[in-house]
């Protein structure tokens, strides 16, 4: 029997979204991976079962395409806020997201950044602010949780650096029990960086929304940028901003590319 799923994508970021609140729908590893590759399935960043909550709207289930499941991702928020009528509340494994319908899009409270090392978490306790670690010429990060681990480097060129072969190792070293987003970052003024992301379980992205909230917190932390600044990723640009009682808010744009059916 075929299954309806939505194609969106958020700057790019994209997701096939199945609507479960209504008719449960399994999703074991093996049927993730299928269905997430490009080449013999519909293709995705990640995968997005909505499935009922008694806490908020929506529940949110978010899985990679290795089969492995996310805590949290802000585009796929964004992404399942617009299908919800733009604003609404929604559980995810790392916490309750508060969405509201903008001119241009949606803004996601994505809540406030954790930095405590246990919070990421990390092997053993140190600086995450400063971290005394490095892998080759990408030294000294700090380490962020936005309900996922985030690693993030701020460099002179985040172009220059080849992210595809040193994502990877950074991923599933093991100072990063639960494995890692790697963030490669610019500072190119006090309310604008450059951002390219290495996602766990996903690989190369166009966009990664909880990693550039994570950036922009550590970029706050180390006292690089304002209380608003816009992150542009390969696929567009999102706006972080910090609010009054620490919680982060990320506004960008959402868009739908197609409806379709497939035989699970």
């Amino acid at each position: 029997m075929a299954t309806a799923f939505l194609k969106m994508h958020g700057a790019g970021n994209d997701f096939a979204i199945f609507d479960a609140r209504h008719v449960a729908l399994a999703m074991p590893a093996e049927r993730v991976r299928r269905l997430a590759d490009r080449h013999r399935g519909i293709g995705c960043d990640q995968l997005i079962v909505m499935e009922p909550s008694d806490k908020a709207d929506v529940f949110m289930r978010i899985f990679n395409p290795d089969g492995s499941e996310a805590e949290a991702c802000g585009n796929a928020t964004r992404c399942v806020a617009h299908l919800m009528g733009g604003s609404a509340t929604i559980e995810t494994r790392g916490g309750l997201l508060t969405a509201a319908a903008a001119a241009d899009g949606v803004t996601i409270d994505m809540g406030a950044p954790r930095f405590g090392w246990a919070d990421i978490p990390l092997a053993y306790a140190m600086d995450t602010a400063d971290m005394p670690v490095g892998w080759g010429e990408l030294e000294r990060p700090s380490a962020v949780s936005m309900g996922n681990p985030h690693v993030i480097f701020f460099v002179a060129d985040a172009a220059a650096v080849p992210l595809e072969a040193v994502g990877p190792e950074i991923e599933s070293d093991p100072l990063f029990p639960q494995r890692v987003n790697v963030n490669i970052a610019t500072v190119r003024s006090r309310t604008h960086m450059t951002l390219r992301v290495w996602e766990r379980g996903a690989g190369l992205t166009l966009a990664c929304g909880s990693g550039a909230c994570a950036t922009f917190a550590a970029a706050r932390r180390r006292g690089l940028v304002e209380a608003s600044a816009t992150v542009s990723l390969p696929g567009g640009d999102l706006v972080i901003s910090e609010t009054a009682n620490g919680t982060l808010t990320m506004a960008g744009p959402v868009a739908r590319a197609f409806r379709g059916e497939t035989d699970l």
